[in-house]
């Protein structure tokens, strides 16, 4: 009867826990998607797209080489030495990169975007065995996004790509092709202009003058002929679309998104945003702000880039401590010029080192028991009055360093 009345007693008391609600976040899994589909279908546009939208790691072959060269990691060493010597990457050098990546700090905060793969290769892995390896992953893909689209619409399009030699941009048929290209007739051009059809065809980003001596230096690739994409599309359904059909068919159609490739590359990512979005998806950022004070960090954005209306940007119970420096067991006032909002709440870093490991991940810096302030005990005693032993066994017992 007692906490009946204590209910009654506060009848417009919020039943949400604030601290509860952020753990949770915390302890929960990111979002991941898998793009499939076929040779040429347009995954690397679409999960570019996805990546860039809602913040995700963007995983792919090329993508994750050219990052380790990049950052010189043991990896990119070994894929430089091969490229230099004219050999290609070994598919199993490739697949350790991906799932490396995968298991990256970064990812296991922001999520990702994995393309390409399983691949068509099966000189390391059988396309069973790489989808049994995606399946047994520690974050494994919450959402399949496949893309549909006929043999011969595929084929089409595929042979009608062309490539800049310079640029390594890759322009569709009605990019390039006089023939294909519809421009847009403007109600004000001249009589002239007019007769002449409008204009000729203009690339953009592209000098009009120049289209022309532009168009003869587009070059066509060899998988964009037209019988090479055949075969490609035939190895396709050959060895990967069965295994594939098997796995979606197991698949929560809540979480199996398909899409039709015919659609124009804009349209399709609008659609599979709103797909993936209706499916709840969570997505949070880090904001980066540099300011010259904490307490003009605060007044500013107390009335600036709200999260909700009537909502302010909060201190969080770490103060102007960085977390990253009490998680390693230092008590270090962070650099106002080194803030990063998440969650609603203001983190202050200590160093550029400490901001961007705090950025690849900050859940390890925010998850209980921290903040935990170190605790710091001098021991002082006599000669041989056991100050060691003492020392010894309470930094046993708490974890601590001596």
């Amino acid at each position: 009867m007692a906490s009946h009345e204590e209910k009654q007693a506060q009848p417009f008391a919020g039943i949400f826990d604030e601290d509860e609600a952020e753990k949770s976040f915390l302890l929960s899994k990111p979002t991941c998607l898998l793009i499939l589909g076929k040779p040429g279908s347009g995954k690397k546009t679409l999960a570019r797209k996805l990546a860039q939208m809602w913040k995700f790691i963007y995983i792919e072959a090329s993508e994750v080489i050219q990052m380790n060269i990049r950052e010189e990691t043991e990896y990119g060493l070994k894929c430089q030495e091969l490229l230099f010597k004219g050999q290609s990457v070994s598919e199993e050098l490739v697949t350790e990169m991906i799932l490396k990546r995968i298991e990256s700090p970064e990812v296991a905060h922001f999520g990702y975007v994995l393309s390409g793969f399983p691949s068509l290769s099966e000189e390391y892995m059988t396309v069973s065995q790489q989808i049994e390896k995606i399946k047994n992953l520690k974050l494994r893909p919450d959402f399949l996004i496949n893309i549909k689209c006929s043999d011969y619409d595929l084929c089409q399009r595929i042979s009608g790509q062309r490539q800049h030699p310079n640029s390594g941009q890759v322009y569709q048929r009605n990019q390039w092709d006089p023939d294909v290209i519809v421009l847009p007739r403007k109600r004000d051009l001249p009589l002239e202009c007019a007769a002449q059809g409008g204009g000729g065809v203009t690339i953009p980003g592209e000098d009009p003058l120049g289209t022309l001596e532009f168009l003869h230096q587009l070059v066509q690739r060899p998988e964009h002929i037209l019988e090479n994409a055949e075969e490609r599309i035939g190895t396709y359904k050959d060895i990967m679309l069965r295994p594939l059909e098997d796995w979606m068919a197991e698949q929560d159609c809540q979480y199996l998104i398909e899409l039709d490739g015919n659609q124009q590359p804009d349209d399709l990512f609008m659609v599979s945003k709103l797909e993936v979005f209706n499916a709840r998806h969570k997505f949070h950022m880090l904001v980066c702000c540099c300011f010259n004070k904490q307490d003009e960090l605060f007044r500013v954005l107390s009335s600036y880039k709200l999260i909700a209306p009537r909502y302010r940007w909060r201190r969080s119970r770490w103060g102007q401590a960085c977390p990253v420096a009490l998680k390693e067991g230092d008590i270090v006032m962070g650099n106002p010029d080194l803030a990063v909002s998440f969650l609603g709440k203001m983190y202050v870093l200590s160093s550029p080192e400490a901001l961007k490991t705090f950025m690849l991940n900050p859940r390890p810096y925010l998850l209980p028991p921290m903040p935990l302030p170190p605790c710091k005990v001098l021991v002082f005693g006599p000669p041989f009055s056991g100050r060691t032993t003492i020392c010894d066994l309470i930094a046993d017992k708490y974890k601590g360093k001596v």
